[in-house]
């Protein structure tokens, strides 16, 4: 039988994964998607559903957010078309975000943070006290800035990469579940197929998109990345009258993000789900795959979100959970081809801004691999960088992936 359409396999069924299947399906690509697991039910499944400008500085990454900000309304309505449905449970929320300071060196460096951010193009709006009681009544009143950004958004993120996945399926692609990848079959300096738990998969192009699994997966298929977890956990509490209205945190989020340190880093981030809950983060800290919940960490982040809602204190936490990030040493993601082994494309490492950057990932890579103008240079994610190439010895995180 002849074969006229390019065979792409998305290893990875998470938010990246599917918004890739859907982007590069929607194409005209021979898509397969496999996921060693179900579909969105690693890391996407515990995450909070952000898609933000508020926390990136200018460079690459805040471009990207940019484009992917202004994807995410085009591409749910394009779901939408097919399967409302599915659009509608994404839960898209435009609600905006509100940065709050409460020490006077913290409100100096939002300041400057912000008008950094003006200067790329990020809208923001400062907020006196006034402004900021009336925008979230019950946030404290011991604070020294606050900013309001009207273009941070939230989605209910297993939701949102269903939908991805289901426009992928729509327009063509194929979905394996417990379908593991075990290795690379190479002809020379090519990946022309991988080794799974259910047989053979060949393709001309394969895109590893399994989140923080990246550099595991890259090292069985003998092109290392530089890929780890980071650990975040998340409380939640029980449904609770109108409460948090935008997505609210303090001005330490920014520094957690964007800190590589192996220790503890938390910070208030706290938010409304449509149901009524409130969600209570944020941590992060590198502990390998160790997926233990751990009491101080959950201390340590309830008490940094009763300093900007006092009134959070008594209410009942109905459970927590916790998840791994896709963490690179130098905070930017990876997308591109690798260039020891052709057919090999990555994407990931977005930490903990996946959820709201996989859209234009997606973009992005589909550009690439098409070899069409792209929306942004990508040159700054490229899989060639010093931060992301490394030798081919599996590291201790790896071999307990």
């Amino acid at each position: 039988m002849n074969r006229t359409r390019t065979r792409v396999a998305v290893l990875g069924a998470g938010i990246v994964g599917c918004a890739c299947a859907r982007e590069l399906a929607l194409a005209g690509l021979d898509v397969t998607v496999v996921d060693r697991g179900a579909a969105a039910s690693a890391t996407t499944a515990h995450g909070e559903g952000n898609v933000l400008v508020s926390d990136k500085g200018p460079g690459p990454e805040l471009e990207l957010a940019r484009l992917s900000r202004r994807l995410w309304p085009q591409v749910l309505q394009e779901v939408a078309e097919r399967c409302p449905h599915a659009a509608r449970a994404v839960e898209w929320e435009p609600k905006g975000g509100i940065v709050v300071a409460t020490t006077d060196a913290g409100a100096r460096e939002l300041t400057r943070f912000a008008a950094d951010q003006r200067a790329a193009g990020v809208r923001s709006e400062v907020l006196d006290a006034d402004a900021l009681a009336e925008a979230e009544p019950y946030v404290t009143r011991e604070h020294t800035a606050a900013l309001h950004y009207p273009e941070d958004a939230q989605v209910q993120p297993a939701a949102a990469a269903a939908a991805l996945l289901i426009g992928a399926l729509a327009a063509g692609a194929t979905l394996r579940t417990d379908c593991e990848v075990l290795g690379a079959v190479t002809h020379g300096d090519r990946l022309t197929g991988v080794s799974t738990s259910t047989g053979l998969l060949e393709a001309d192009w394969f895109v590893n998109a399994a989140g923080p699994w990246s550099g595991a997966l890259s090292t069985r298929l003998g092109a290392p990345v530089d890929v780890r977890p980071r650990r975040g956990d998340v409380l939640v509490t029980t449904p609770l009258p109108p409460t948090v209205f935008h997505k609210v945190y303090d001005a330490d989020y920014v520094g957690a993000v964007g800190s590589s340190a192996e220790e503890l880093q938390t910070s208030a981030v706290v938010e409304a789900t449509r149901g009524g809950s409130v969600l209570i983060g944020s941590s992060r800290r590198r502990v390998g795959f160790d997926d233990r919940l751990r009491p101080e960490v959950l201390s340590a982040v309830a008490a940094k979100a009763l300093r900007l809602f006092p009134t959070l204190a008594g209410v009942p936490v109905m459970r927590a959970y916790g998840g791994f990030r896709p963490y690179v040493p130098d905070h930017l993601p990876v997308i591109g081809a690798d260039p020891r082994l052709v057919g090999l494309w990555h994407v990931g490492g977005h930490e903990g801004a996946g959820i709201g950057l996989s859209v234009g990932s997606a973009r992005l890579l589909r550009r690439l691999m098409l070899d069409q103008p792209t929306d942004m240079d990508a040159t700054p994610f490229r899989v060639d960088r010093p931060a992301v190439l490394r030798d081919s010895t599996p590291t201790a995180i790896e071999e307990t992936a």
